[in-house]
């Protein structure tokens, strides 16, 4: 009988140390076994997380795999493409240059970077780097300038930007436009001596010993510990996307790295500029990067979640009211990757979520489900409004399809032989392209990848891209549609392509004869 007691003496204790050793309250319990459900249902291959207080590392785990294909792991030091995250570092640069005082954020960028030209001297005498910062230059996007027609030279890119229009005037509309952090990170080139991507490693990436970090597509192949990126393909596929070299746009968004570095990043963040208790970024600049330079748009509190809302901007980061709590957090997206950087500034937590889907949900949901528990929030069950959504959006697109009409002129043709519409296609404020002919079919050849132009009415195409692995999707019923034009004599002179909405038609003009492309189309899917 005394042995009996001892016995159950000596297991209640060790039950008791377990409890000790792990709260009640954890706020990660349970958190794997939700992350791979958000994962199943998010159809993603895989993604990263860590979670920071103040100067400590509270969580870091990988989920799913870098590499579906031969299903290695994701860990915490697995490299994934950043994207657009990259700006808050790249806007540090003029915080930087600020305190050294080589630079006034409310002077005109000109006059730190006298090839910037806009499209009016108006503009061009009025944004200042402040503007571009906060993205109120009056011009929209434009990102099919970078995208379809990418390019090797910043210098190139930056000629571009004087025959982009804008659509509101200066400072009366935020409009988000990746440009202007090229700009950005060529007055740092500029007032340094040194490339944008030496300032990165010089003053933030070494000083944090953020060692496993890079700034280019070449240096991600190179690493061992490289994301594979991929896409969702009709809505349950996984499908492996290529690396998308987007270097001379670097500054907006070609950092890639793991949750491990970017921990530090958002303790820099939270600790007012330092690290280590050395002084990383001004604390001057550090405060005004995450106040509100300017409004994004109304945000208003709505029924089903009245405590989010606010949605502002500062240098690199969007300023939101999360749940009562004040966020700071961007997001990123380029081929085959999502991330979102955030931090809660007044709580001092930070969250990093990392994931090689492209245009993924993911990253949000797991951020919040995280937020919910660190904050003392009552839960919310993001994946599963997220799975609602995409049903209710599915149900919507089928309905709208029934009562879609379509104004196709039948029993057209082209008003020309098609010789005559090929050529190459010039706008000076976006790039050329190239119509060839291929087995009988009219090809635009573009730096981002070949499309199929569709007879559609008259001197209409559509314009149906070529995927590497599954061809071509002849099902949509949205495709993007361009116009030929021709002068009196009947000469194809132009094409005219909706790119930038708020624009009218962009006019590529047509500057050389055609040449033929011996290739062919290996897949149509009808």
């Amino acid at each position: 009988m005394k042995q009996l007691l001892t016995f159950l003496l000596l297991l209640a204790c060790s039950f008791l140390a377990q409890k000790k050793n792990k709260p009640a309250n954890d706020p990660f319990a349970g958190l794997d076994t939700a992350f791979q459900r958000v994962l199943k249902d998010r159809k993603a291959a895989g993604f990263a997380v860590a979670v920071v207080s103040k100067d400590k590392v509270l969580y870091a785990k990988g989920f799913g795999y870098r590499d579906y294909e031969n299903k290695l792991p994701v860990t915490p030091n697995t490299l994934f493409a950043i994207g657009s995250c990259t700006k808050a570092f790249t806007s540090s640069l003029m915080g930087l240059l600020n305190k050294e005082n080589k630079l006034d954020y409310d002077k005109p960028a000109r006059d730190y970077l006298p090839a910037l030209h806009f499209f009016n001297d108006n503009l061009t005498n009025m944004v200042t780097v402040r503007d571009m910062m906060c993205h109120r230059t009056g011009l929209p996007r434009h990102d099919y300038s970078w995208y379809l027609f990418n390019s090797s030279s910043r210098d190139s890119l930056l000629e571009r930007i004087k025959y982009q229009e804008p659509t509101v005037p200066v400072r009366q509309a935020w409009q988000y436009n990746n440009f202007m952090f090229l700009a950005q990170g060529m007055i740092a080139e500029k007032l340094t001596g040194k490339s944008w991507e030496t300032n990165i490693k010089e003053r933030i990436f070494e000083p944090l010993g953020m060692l496993s970090s890079n700034l280019s597509i070449h240096d991600l192949k190179k690493n061992n510990e490289a994301a594979v990126g991929y896409r969702v393909y009709k809505d349950s596929l996984i499908r492996k996307t290529d690396y998308y070299d987007i270097n001379a746009m670097g500054p907006a968004g070609s950092i890639n790295s793991n949750v491990t570095d970017m921990a530090k990043w958002v303790m820099t963040w939270l600790n007012e500029g330092k690290f280590n208790g050395k002084e990383i970024l001004p604390a001057s600049y550090v405060k005004e990067a995450m106040t509100s330079q300017m409004v994004i748009s109304g945000a208003l509190p709505d029924k089903e979640i009245p405590d989010a809302h606010l949605a502002n901007y500062g240098f690199g980061w969007m300023i939101s009211s999360y749940r009562g709590h004040y966020r700071v957090e961007h997001g990123g997206n380029i081929d085959g990757f999502s991330a979102s950087t955030c931090f809660f500034p007044s709580d001092s937590i930070g969250i990093i979520v990392l994931t090689n889907q492209n245009g993924s949900a993911l990253t949000g949901i797991v951020r919040n489900m995280i937020a919910d528990r660190l904050l003392n929030l009552k839960t919310i069950d993001w994946n599963g409004r997220t799975n609602a959504a995409q049903q209710k959006a599915k149900v919507a697109e089928k309905e709208a399809e029934k009562t879609v009409t379509s104004n196709k002129k039948e029993g057209t043709k082209p008003s020309q032989e098609r010789k005559n519409y090929l050529g190459l296609f010039h706008h000076p404020g976006y790039g050329t392209f190239e119509i060839i002919n291929r087995k009988d079919s009219m090809i635009m050849l573009t730096q981002n990848g070949d499309a199929w132009l569709r007879h559609y009415h008259y001197d209409i195409f559509e314009v149906l891209s070529i995927d590497k692995t599954e061809g071509i999707d002849t099902t949509s019923k949205d495709n993007l549609k361009i116009q030929f034009q021709m002068n009196a004599a009947g000469e194809i002179t132009s094409v005219l392509i909706p790119l930038q909405p708020g624009l009218k038609d962009l006019e590529f003009s047509k500057t050389e004869s055609q040449r033929t492309d011996k290739g062919g189309i290996n897949k149509i899917y009808r």
